[in-house]
């Protein structure tokens, strides 16, 4: 499949193909025959790469809830709407720009869904920097607190290892087995690579020193694998990141956190489970920085659970894509602007 437009998407992974999962496509198959009338509903949040100039406009200017948000969102981070709404584009792919843009796009987007008599999700996903907006979505963390900790996360991750040091690259046309082999043997010869998202059976990324993702690129080229390099300031998930690690950690440790609601469900990134303590969160938190992004995984579980409606909040369908390319037989749908928050809520 052909790359796609924005290249770093998600902590810099490709949304490669072009069956990105049009919102209300079905990914695959028909509905089974006696499956409950409502679907049960998954919240899912972007990441990083999902960002795009003039992001949750149409939302700001058409949803009472939507509104309040980003205003709530603005009044946190002063400055935050302009670059949102206008951008310039080289502005809003600064992490510490993109991460607090991200988050407030997605619990805007959620807000204006459920404001609209959106079904309540049974469970709650998000895709890296996603994982703090899931938790604002759930109720576990405040807006205010999440925007606050993921700028600093943003600058902690863009300080952490000078522009250049370190990159990242999406492998595909090969399974987890595969990269998982060739970065171990490259890691254990001393070289600075790690496996940074597991995202489809068949896109997996790897990051470290620029030296090594493109040894791990070229062999596994040779393996038949295709490796893209990935526009992405900074090697995220990987053991290089882990001085932004503990520079977050303090303020992982200070923040509030309120109990899940209800029967909702969070499945964490780096445990691919779900988080039976919001407590745990914290640790859960700070070990994200530095392990990888258990996507597939994360997937598969929210199937067993049931789940077979997955909404994408925020900007893009990355995510939704990613799903299509996982699981068989459910749907998909991206909200990101009013025509398709009415499509979904239709």
């Amino acid at each position: 499949g052909e790359l796609r437009g924005r290249p770093d998407l998600g902590f810099g992974r490709p949304d490669v193909g072009t069956d990105a999962g049009a919102s209300g496509d079905v990914a695959s198959g028909p509905r089974i025959e006696g499956k409950r009338l409502m679907a049960q509903v998954a919240a899912l949040f972007p990441g990083q790469g999902s960002q795009v100039v003039g992001m949750s406009k149409g939302l700001y200017d058409t949803s009472p809830a939507a509104k309040l948000t980003l205003e709530e969102a603005e009044a946190s981070l002063p400055g935050l709407l302009q670059v949102m709404f206008e951008g310039p584009a080289e502005e809003l792919q600064r992490t510490a720009n993109t991460q607090p843009a991200l988050l407030a796009a997605g619990v805007a987007a959620y807000r204006a869904y459920l404001a609209g008599g959106g079904q309540r999700p049974a469970a709650f996903a998000g895709h890296s920097l996603g994982e703090f907006t899931a938790l604002v979505a759930a109720g576990v963390m405040d807006l205010g607190d999440a925007l606050r900790l993921v700028r600093i996360r943003g600058e902690a991750m863009q300080s952490a290892v000078p522009e250049g040091v370190g990159a990242m690259a999406a492998i595909l046309k090969l399974g987890r087995v595969e990269v998982e082999g060739v970065v171990a043997a490259l890691a254990a010869s001393g070289a600075a690579i790690d496996v940074a998202n597991y995202n489809a059976p068949q896109q997996t990324v790897v990051s470290g020193s620029a030296e090594a993702v493109a040894e791990a690129s070229a062999q596994l080229s040779a393996l038949g694998g295709r490796a893209i390099a990935l526009k992405v300031s900074a090697p995220f998930h990987g053991r290089l990141m882990r001085p932004a690690a503990e520079a977050l950690r303090p303020h992982l440790e200070s923040v509030a956190l309120k109990p899940l609601q209800g029967d909702a469900v969070l499945i964490a990134n780096v445990s691919a489970a779900p988080v039976s303590n919001v407590e745990d969160c914290r640790g859960l938190l700070y070990e994200q920085v530095t392990a990888a992004v258990r996507w597939v995984e994360t997937l598969e579980r929210l199937a067993k659970m049931g789940i077979d409606r997955y909404l994408e909040f925020g900007s893009g369908n990355v995510l939704c894509g990613l799903v299509g390319r996982t699981l068989d037989g459910v749907s998909t749908a991206a909200i990101s602007d009013p025509q398709s928050l009415q499509e979904v809520l239709a």
